[in-house]
């Protein structure tokens, strides 16, 4: 614990003006002055004075911890700095207090004779000094660590990122289970373009990046092998290779690409039953080997038709047992969304409008179908393509693309409505559509039909990775889009639910060689960070840099289970005895374990259960509602809530003065007893603030507002058996951007408290 505590109150940005700094100095010095040697308030705590102050007392007064009362902790955060020996809180008066102040309320208060807005900064200062006195700072062991990278797979996508990783100094180690490096692409003819003009398709450049990786004396290249199990954690890992080869891995670049859709989901297509209609994938390939022929008859085609994101059919037309499927769902059959630059994009063609493809899936099949038309003309400048579609989408630059396919004469592009596929005459294929540019129904009749198929991600099929965590071999996934690899894809892109392992390219979701070269980098660096962090004790993203891990006192732990279970990313694993088995460096901080402990046998130096428990209880609640208002507590997310409270503030917009704000690292980190600590002090209502939570959740920690809300309906039902108002407890969620709207979900909030009235239990 901080013992010599230095408090400085800051009287810059208008808090001079608006708050008596030195009644904020003495009220912590009449609580607090044994643990504060150091009490004083400062013009403009930032300035070069202010910070050489603040030197010159810890050395002269042997200060161990400073705790700054100003502005919001996200400013300023890069001045306020004293060493890692020196604990720094921030007590955010500005935003909290000064910027957010409800003037028109206060008015009324100040009436009474009470200064609300002196008692919320003294009140705040208060809960800051104690934070300090519960903290210490965090010691965490140090391991040996490996810093070499493990690619998974040998395509594109791994290739870029053993580039990638080498280049900066690392050691790589790239598996690929196939015979010879190059994956899907080394199928294509061509890829669509990744440099200027942006007009024409060219070829893939694959076999200079295979001699880039292979002659780098930072990469060994292991071919035909798999990854059979990986153990460990960041750092630490021990991946077990097909044919006895064990290795020590610091962390791994997931690149394993994806694998075609079910060509079933084609069938109300002609697919498999008429011989010229074929794939995308099968037409790539046929245009790789030499000219493109029917199958039917090896003769070259004369009229070629892509039909992409078309609507056809109604469930009756469908595979018996995909029909059923959708009439189960009440939905069109659909396999994962397609990913990958030449290939193939989505797989269903129906008439329901719940169809689940994702948006870069039209853009895939979009430009795959611009590629290979140009192929047809191209191989035979006598032959004639035509592109129907539902959607044509070409974002950015691949406008260029999408023009120069339009200036083609051999070339024909029009939005249709796709009918049947039917067979004709002498091989040919009969395609009727209606709602085309032209406004009529019409046929076609082709020589070769052309259909996309679906790119499934390679763990939609098995754990390709074969975790040895307690939570199972596999990545927990998207569920919808069953297969990739659940994270936060809006804040966090790369990352899995497993720390230390980063996927990019296809088996991440859909997208072309341009943004798969990208993707490769981006992992790659991600991968080095986690290394790097590994090597220090200290966290990765979102809290990167903390060097707090969660300690368990084993004594009292009862082996529920719980923080096992809940923990997003699997940093718990279960000893030979059923004891939860830390792995720091798995840990990303989040504090989930310690809220689902019913036990509270899990903390961290500088977060912990009792430290909010005490800065609640230094909350001041009056005996009654008329002598200074009800009192409301607001656990805020750090992450959404708290920045989001912060920018109404800076933009003017007041909340009310009677509520009191406790930043929390994750939702999910709230423990049952801060909400018993607060009702049974009297305090009138807790409000949860936190991220969005379910299918579009945004939460940082992926699970923490989620499991809050289930923990919510728990503390309800104990509300109800203590006769309060399960209503005074809530969780509302707040986007990070909903600046404008906060303040009113507090303002709401509140005046339920209002009506519903005092907390039973005020006064007691």
């Amino acid at each position: 614990m901080a013992e010599k505590i230095g408090v400085y109150v800051c009287g810059g940005c208008g808090l001079g003006e608006a708050v008596d700094l030195d009644a904020v100095c003495t009220a912590v010095k009449n609580k607090y002055q044994p643990q504060c040697p150091v009490i004083k308030a400062v013009p403009v705590l930032c300035s070069s004075e202010g910070k050489a102050a603040i030197d010159a007392d810890i050395a002269e007064a042997g200060l161990d911890a400073v705790c700054l009362c100003a502005c919001s902790p996200r400013a300023k955060w890069d001045v306020f700095t004293f060493g890692d020996k020196i604990q720094v809180e921030r007590v955010n008066l500005r935003e909290q207090g000064v910027w957010s102040f409800n003037k028109e309320l206060g008015a009324l208060e100040k009436a009474k004779g009470i200064d609300d807005l002196q008692l919320i900064c003294n009140e705040y200062a208060m809960m800051g000094v104690v934070k300090m006195i519960k903290s210490n700072i965090p010691n965490p062991e140090v391991p040996e660590t490996c810093k070499t990278i493990m690619v998974l797979g040998g395509g594109w996508t791994g290739l870029n990122a053993a580039n990638a990783a080498a280049s900066l100094g690392y050691d790589v180690v790239l598996v690929e289970q196939a015979a010879a490096l190059g994956g899907k692409v080394a199928n294509f003819y061509k890829t669509f373009p990744l440099s200027y003009p942006y007009t024409e398709a060219h070829e893939t450049g694959l076999d200079k990046l295979i001699t880039q990786v292979t002659t780098n004396s930072k990469v060994s290249v292991l071919t035909g092998t798999t990854l059979e199990k990986l153990s460990g954690a960041p750092g630490l890992y021990k991946a077990e290779l097909s044919g006895g080869q064990n290795l020590d891995i610091g962390a791994v670049v997931l690149a394993t690409g994806w694998v075609p859709g079910d060509t079933k989901y084609l069938a109300p297509m002609g697919y498999g039953e008429i011989k010229n209609v074929i794939t995308t994938a099968e037409l790539e390939k046929m245009a790789k080997d030499g000219p493109i022929v029917r199958p039917s008859d090896g003769k070259a085609p004369k009229s070629v038709a892509f039909l992409i994101n078309t609507a056809l059919c109604s469930v009756d037309s469908c595979p018996a047992d995909v029909a059923l499927e959708c009439e189960k769902e009440e939905q069109a059959p659909v396999n994962p969304p397609a990913e990958g630059e030449e290939a193939p994009a989505e797989a269903p063609f129906c008439d329901l409008e719940s169809q689940r493809h994702l948006a870069l899936s039209s853009e895939l099949s979009s430009l795959v179908a611009l590629k290979q038309a140009n192929y047809v003309v191209e191989k035979d400048p006598e032959a004639a393509a035509y592109i129907f579609y539902d959607h044509m989408m070409v974002p950015g630059i691949n406008e260029r693309y999408y023009k120069a396919a339009q200036d083609n004469p051999g070339v024909m592009l029009s939005k249709a409505q796709i009918k049947s596929v039917k067979a004709g005459a002498n091989g040919s294929v009969v395609v009727s559509m209606t709602d085309t540019l032209l406004g009529e129904a019409i046929e076609i009749v082709a020589d070769l039909v052309v259909l996309p198929t679906s790119l499934v991600p390679t763990t939609a099929h098995s754990p390709v990775v074969n975790l040895e965590y307690r939570q199972g071999l596999a990545f927990p996934d998207l569920g919808l889009f069953e297969g990739y690899a659940d994270s936060n894809y809006i804040c966090f892109p790369y990352e899995t639910r497993r720390t230390g392992i980063y996927a990019a390219g296809a088996v991440r979701q859909p997208m072309g060689l341009a943004l798969a070269s990208e993707d490769a980098m981006g992992a790659a660096l991600k991968a080095i960070q986690c290394v790097s962090s590994a090597n220090r004790g200290v966290a990765v993203h979102p809290r990167s840099g903390d060097r707090s891990f969660p300690v368990f006192n084993f004594v009292r732990c009862t082996q529920c289970k719980r923080c096992t279970e809940e923990c997003p990313f699997g940093a718990l694993d279960d000893d030979p005895k059923g004891t939860p088995m830390p792995n720091p460096s798995r840990c990303r901080r989040c504090g989930t374990c310690m809220g689902a402990c019913p036990e509270r046998v899990i903390s961290f130096d500088n977060y912990n259960i009792d430290m909010i428990g005490t800065m609640i209880r230094e909350m001041q609640v009056p005996a009654k509602i008329e002598q200074g208002g009800p009192r409301v507590l607001i656990l805020a997310c750090e992450n959404d809530a708290y920045p989001a409270l912060d920018m109404a503030a800076m933009r003017g917009k007041p909340w009310s003065p009677y509520v009191r704000v406790i930043p929390v690292r994750c939702l999910g980190s709230v423990n049952a007893i801060w909400v018993a600590d607060a009702m049974s002090k009297g305090i009138d209502g807790v409000l949860l603030l936190g991220c969005k939570y379910g299918d579009d959740y945004q939460c940082h920690f992926v699970k923490g507002s989620e499991l809050c809300n289930r923990r919510k309906e728990n503390i309800s039902e104990s509300l109800k058996r203590l006769g309060v108002e399960p209503e005074r407890v809530d969780q509302f969620q707040v986007a990070i951007d909903e600046y404008d709207v906060v303040p009113s979900m507090i303002d709401k909030f509140m005046d339920m408290i209002v009506k519903m009235g005092p907390n039973p239990f005020k006064g007691y």
